[in-house]
């Protein structure tokens, strides 16, 4: 078993103890489902009463009192719907999963261990008693039964469980670490983006200050591609309703699409949930030869999608979703090289922000031929396809089933940040769909009629969940060329402030981003603000600064100050910068 089955197996041993425990607490609570997750597992319950967190301890300690008579391990027996019925004839949510698994016809078991049993499909660890030791429970949450709000809502509890104390206290501290770095927390204190609920749920507004980190993260991706040779293009925020009835996200997103009513015209239009069906109708605007391929399109823009308000949360999760995104048309002959340009924007760009990165196949699940567009026959050959890609880049990927968009496998990038947590951000997904549903085409060297396939990219995803990610990667503490403010001036009394000024604007005519602090407040008071917003660098201005001498630049995070003459300032800070960015 790898380690991740194993961790797997873990896991959903712990929920299966959590809920012995709770039965044991809570007599006529009412069991639902208990997975493993990502990062741990959950138990759904109905409760008579409502729980709270400070109930967690006593439902762990009863958690660390039962697995002691757990030495025997799990064992179990299949079972005929009628006696799954009756073992659970009160209990509505069990009865459901086994009117539901005995209609798919599934055999149904029960898994026990000690006194506990409970309807499952099994991936227990062999040996709880000894393995299962460090565990912990979390939080708790609402959930609507099967995830649908015309249900009960029950309450979740979720827990972790490692296989070592080492990997639980490790978890336990990157998450302390998060609270500190939480971007909604660090966004509000830098003044980088807002909500307001006249604008409306899920719609940030970015400062000046975060407007020019999303303006450097968008030229910097477009510095990286222009070199391989993409055009920028510009598209509507709205669209018919044809178009994506046409490229068949009309079905797919039919709950997340915006309506757009008008009192002009009976058509119906919507706001683009996604840019690919536009593209491709700049691309059907001229008949295109193979000779013109590969065609590049390239655009920063924003996508709408109507979430769930329960599910919005900061700039992770939002209505107003800016992609920059990238269309290719291109040959089949052509698609490994076009691939393998983007793979090198994405190793560019990632490197930059010193975020390792692992690969993903993601492939499509046989088994649910109703999730995907497409003949069985072209998916096997762009899975094949992107396979053979990643063993060229020599890179290390997993396989993962059913993780694939619906019109085509994709490989997924995740970045690790600086506190180890994974982000799938960048993408690179093959379409031979799209092609055909809009009858894209091109004439090749025989003077026939062909599909082109299209590759979508993303290089750094949405810029609200980047920004987000990039917030808590950094602590909020920006490297000098992505930050919004490169450095502060401030004066020491009446007399500097003219100076400071003068200075300030001399630094922006640079093209360096800087600010003067040429308040009343004190010395120190100047000096913990600048600190206290995370500025790269501060320099007090006082009598020898109006004298002429160097400047001592105080550096964010380091202890000695850098030394540097006033006429090489911007030089410097603009060389500094230059040498982060790469490019």
């Amino acid at each position: 078993m790898s380690d991740q089955n194993h961790l797997d197996a873990l896991r959903h041993s712990a929920a299966h103890l959590l809920a012995a425990a709770v039965l044991e607490l809570y007599p006529d609570a009412k069991r639902t489902i208990g997975p493993s997750i990502e990062n741990g597992f959950y138990y759904d319950f109905e409760f008579s009463s409502p729980i709270t967190d400070m109930d967690l301890k006593r439902i762990e300690k009863q958690m660390k009192k039962i697995i002691n008579t757990w030495g025997e391990g799990f064992s179990h027996r299949s079972v005929t719907p009628d006696e799954a019925r009756a073992e659970y004839k009160n209990n509505p949510y069990k009865l459901e999963l086994v009117d539901q698994f005995t209609g798919e016809g599934q055999n149904l078991t029960f898994y026990k261990v000690g006194n506990y049993e409970d309807l499952c499909r099994g991936g227990h660890c062999e040996h709880p008693k000894e393995e299962l030791k460090h565990f912990k429970l979390m939080s708790l949450a609402g959930a609507y039964w099967r995830g649908d709000e015309k249900n009960a809502m029950l309450t979740r509890i979720y827990g972790t469980a490692f296989a070592t104390q080492e990997a639980l206290d490790a978890y336990l501290h990157m998450l302390e670490e998060a609270k500190k770095r939480d971007h909604r927390k660090l966004g509000k204190e830098l003044g980088l983006f807002a909500f307001s609920d006249l604008v409306g749920p899920g719609l940030p507004l970015f400062t000046p200050k975060g407007a020019t980190i999303r303006r450097l993260l968008e030229d910097y991706v477009w510095d990286l591609m222009r070199p391989f040779g993409y055009e920028r293009v510009d598209i509507p925020h709205m669209a018919k309703a044809d178009l994506y009835k046409t490229s068949g996200h009309w079905d797919k997103f039919t709950d997340d699409i915006f309506h757009v009513s008008s009192k002009k015209s009976d058509e119906q239009f919507v706001m683009k949930p996604m840019n690919c069906p536009h593209h491709t109708q700049i691309y059907a605007s001229e008949q295109r030869s193979y000779r013109d391929l590969p065609l590049r399109f390239s655009e920063v823009t924003k996508v709408y999608r109507d979430e769930n308000t329960g599910q919005l949360q900061g700039l992770s999760r939002v209505r107003s979703i800016t992609q920059d995104d990238a269309h290719v048309f291109c040959r089949i002959d052509q698609v490994k090289d076009e691939a393998r340009a983007i793979y090198q924007i994405v190793q560019a760009f990632y490197k930059t922000f010193n975020m390792p990165l692992d690969a993903r196949l993601s492939l499509s699940d046989p088994s649910q031929p109703d999730k995907y567009l497409g003949e069985r026959s072209v998916w096997e050959t762009s899975e094949g396809m992107l396979r053979e890609l990643l063993q060229e880049f020599g890179v290390a990927f997993e396989e993962v089933q059913g993780e694939a968009a619906f019109y085509g496998p994709k490989i997924d990038f995740v970045a690790k940040d600086a506190i180890g947590r994974p982000w799938q951000l960048a993408t690179i997904q093959l379409d031979f769909n799209l092609p055909e549903r809009f009858q894209l085409e091109y004439v090749d060297e025989h003077g026939e009629k062909v599909r082109p396939v299209m590759v979508h990219r993303a290089i750094s995803g949405s810029l609200e969940r980047f920004m987000g990610v990039l917030i808590e990667h950094y602590a909020g503490a920006f490297p000098l060329w992505i930050a919004p403010v490169q450095v502060r001036v401030a004066s020491v009394s009446e007399v500097h402030k003219d100076a400071v000024s003068q200075l300030v604007r001399d630094l922006k005519a640079a093209g360096v981003r800087a600010e003067a602090d040429v308040s009343d407040a004190t010395v120190g008071a100047k000096i913990r603000n600048a600190s206290k917003m995370k500025i790269p660098y501060t320099i007090i201005f006082g009598d020898k600064e109006l004298g002429g001498e160097a400047f001592h630049v105080r550096v964010f995070g380091e202890e000695e100050e850098q030394v540097i003459d006033q006429t090489s300032l911007a030089e410097q800070i603009l060389k500094t910068s230059k040498e982060q960015r790469g490019v």
